[in-house]
């Protein structure tokens, strides 16, 4: 079972471990505010406003690279260089772009493209080993066909990092590229208008290069749109009034239901000569993002009037700044008196600022108490999830599905982002993808040997999963059969069975899927080894008869090796080990991997166990 209690000891332990916060006016707050750099320097006054640092140009590509294998590193240099010296945060913005690339990108052909862009990723990872942000990839929601929110279209970007079949391949494979160069980098997607032009393409792209495995950490919203009349073409600022507030409060909370993805606030400002209307977007807007825990960091996109990029339509260069002539205006003398007593609240596990602590609670069994073994265990009625860590870094968290959004059609635990289907013998969760698991609270009324029988479906032959109690290896991976005929039948349901051992008492069973995709309706448990099952599914050609896995055997205590791989399937390397114990042990001791989950897949065996990693 999880430890539920936190001590004072273990609380200081894991405080000790966050990333400390930097100078400026939200030192000690929950989440940095920072602010860009422009050309070779940094301001005299950054240090004491602002505790990270964004170059507004400085490491773009086509800032850095103007003629290919050249390269320019100063005006990124001072960004990189004042958070080092200064204590403070840095990104690195960007990477991948579709706007201000080198002139001499748009000439190359697909295979010297992908060349290309490796030897940027590559000379970055040189320049800046230790990047701890990074926008990987920036503005690439697409608004139409072949049309992108910056100019991808004009290179071959797109079709050099795997084309883009409305699945964004070339934005996961982004992702993929920077978590190879940089492991323990928080890699963030950031783009415009995400609030109220194109909020629903921001959230299906998220959820899309999520769902195929990309490495992403951070949404980052330009927060270009935050009034009346929104960011416009090219997010280039609004005017009018302030946004609504509680437009705002509903929009941030659907991005985060939806993608439980941190959010960043990557670029915000206010256009407008108007100092009160300025105030008052500043006192709502910040004060939410303080406010709202999952909002792990706020950047504000220059602070000097008239060197800002925003213009006020053409009225008044430089409009967005909030101190002019040397004066700061009503909305920078807000912002200077809230960052005195006010923290802020930051949940994200990101270190961004001193993380909030969450008073750890238990997850519970859904219907009250827990689930009886021997007997069923409907699949849908997974434990509600509790809140925070626990002393031994485990989460009490009940289910992880990569596409927070829930597909189903079925009205139970709507609420859930797991996929719920009106199917089979009532509800299923189905759309399971590599990576998801479960977790049901079980009470064994009996130690020892059981048989464990699982009513699953699939259309291909790639789908499986595993189980696991108490955190300790159950079964081997499970293969779930592909159905007889129809390539998109989920409606064929087979038998699977594994042997196991259960001690008595309350326990945690789990699910991992380690394979997609494929539906589960229950798991039954019976007394006794090889047992009959009690609700054999009979087949029209193979009456009376159910599918029936195969179990692996293997010696646990020997010698082996794992390859190893994050939550979204990317595979980070190999560890040694006697026996999944050993390997876990090893990694854990790794520089390979931050704070969070992975999976350790056997060489020899392919069998599976989920690692919980707490730094």
């Amino acid at each position: 079972m999880k430890k539920l209690a936190l001590s004072t000891i273990a609380l200081a332990a894991s405080l000790a471990t966050v990333a400390q916060a930097g100078p400026g006016l939200a030192d000690g707050a929950a989440k940095f505010v920072g602010n860009i750099t422009q050309s070779n320097s940094v301001g005299s006054d950054f240090t004491e406003l602002w505790n990270q640092a964004t170059a507004e140009n400085g490491c773009k590509w086509g800032s850095v690279e103007g003629s290919r294998g050249n390269f320019n590193w100063s005006a990124c240099d001072a960004a990189y260089n004042w958070a080092k010296q200064n204590g403070g945060h840095f990104k690195f913005h960007a990477l991948v772009w579709g706007s201000q690339y080198p002139n001499w990108l748009t000439s190359l052909s697909v295979d010297d493209t992908k060349k290309a862009i490796t030897a940027w990723f590559d000379a970055v990872q040189k320049r800046y080993p230790d990047l701890e942000m990074i926008d990987v990839v920036n503005e690439a929601i697409r608004t139409g066909t072949n049309q992108y929110h910056s100019g991808y279209t004009n290179t071959k970007i797109i079709q050099a990092l795997g084309g883009d079949n409305n699945d964004y391949a070339f934005v996961t494979t982004a992702f993929k590229m920077a978590r190879e160069r940089w492991p323990n980098a928080i890699l963030i997607y950031n783009d415009y208008n995400t609030v109220q032009w194109n909020k629903d393409q921001g959230i299906q792209l998220i959820q899309t290069i999520k769902k195929n495995g990309a490495p992403v950490d951070g949404y980052g919203l330009q927060a270009h749109d935050m009034m009346s009349q929104g960011g416009g073409a090219g997010g280039t600022g609004g005017g009018g009034t302030c946004l609504s507030i509680n437009t705002l409060k509903s929009v941030t909370k659907e991005i985060w239901d939806k993608t439980e993805t941190p959010i960043f606030i990557s670029e915000y400002d206010i256009a407008t000569t108007d100092d009160n209307i300025q105030k008052q977007c500043y006192e709502e807007q910040i004060t939410h993002f303080m406010e709202n825990e999952h909002v792990a960091g706020i950047t504000i996109w220059g602070y000097i009037y008239g060197r800002t990029w925003l213009d006020c339509n053409g009225t008044a260069s430089g409009c967005s700044g909030i101190i002019k002539n040397g004066q700061d205006r009503a909305a920078m003398k807000w912002l200077r008196e809230y960052l005195k007593s006010n923290k802020g609240v930051n949940t994200t596990g990101l270190a961004t600022g001193e993380l909030t602590q969450v008073d750890p609670e238990p997850q519970l069994p859904f219907k009250g108490e827990a689930i009886a073994i021997p007997g069923k265990i409907e699949a849908e009625d997974f434990d509600i999830p509790g809140k925070g860590k626990n002393e031994d870094g485990s989460s009490n968290e009940s289910y992880y599905d990569a596409d927070a959004e829930n597909h189903g059609d079925s009205d139970y635990r709507r609420d859930t982002g797991v996929d719920l289907y009106k199917k089979a013998t009532g509800v299923v969760v189905g759309y399971n993808n590599e990576g998801d698991w479960l977790e049901w609270t079980v009470n064994v009324k009996e130690a020892g040997d059981y048989t464990m029988f699982a009513a699953v479906a699939a259309a291909g032959s790639t789908s499986s999963f595993q189980l696991s109690l108490d955190g300790k290896e159950l079964t081997g991976v499970i293969t779930v059969p592909a159905a007889k005929s129809g390539e998109e039948n989920f409606d064929d349901y087979n038998k699977v069975s594994a042997n196991v051992t259960l001690p008595e008492g309350e326990h945690i069973l789990r699910m991992d899927v380690t394979g997609a995709w494929f539906d589960v309706d229950y798991f039954t448990f019976v007394k006794g080894k090889d047992a009959t099952d009690p609700e054999p599914i009979v087949g029209d050609d193979d009456p009376g008869t159910t599918g029936i896995s195969q179990v692996v055997e293997y010696d646990p205590n020997a010698r082996q090796d794992y390859f190893v791989f994050d939550m979204h399937g990317v595979n980070m390397g190999v560890v040694s080990g006697y026996g999944f114990g050993g390997a876990a042990e090893s990694l854990r001791a790794s520089s390979m991997v931050r704070s969070g989950i992975y999976y350790l897949r056997n060489r020899v065996t392919g069998q599976m166990q989920c690692v919980r990693i707490a730094k």
